[in-house]
């Protein structure tokens, strides 16, 4: 499994935020939701290739399920 990078990610914005004094709030914000954007999406999404697979695999059947449900939905509005 990858190293996980968000406790790394919340450290440094104290450095970062220290780094950019006088740049505009909003860029100090932007950055900051852009490192914590990547660490949760590091986080959510699985990073061994093993999960990954399995992973798409449960996301292919859910979608599969959901569109079953939503055309079974469909056909009885129109019969009905």
């Amino acid at each position: 499994m990858g190293h996980n990078v968000v406790p790394s990610i919340l450290a440094s914005l104290g450095g970062l935020t220290a780094a950019m004094i006088g740049a505009p709030w909003w860029c100090i914000v932007l950055i900051a939701a852009l490192a914590l954007a990547a660490g949760v999406v590091q986080t959510m999404f699985p990073q061994a290739s093993e999960d990954k697979l399995e992973w798409w695999i449960n996301r292919r059947e859910y979608l599969g399920r959901r569109y079953l449900l939503r055309s079974m939905r469909r056909m009885r509005r129109r019969s009905g």
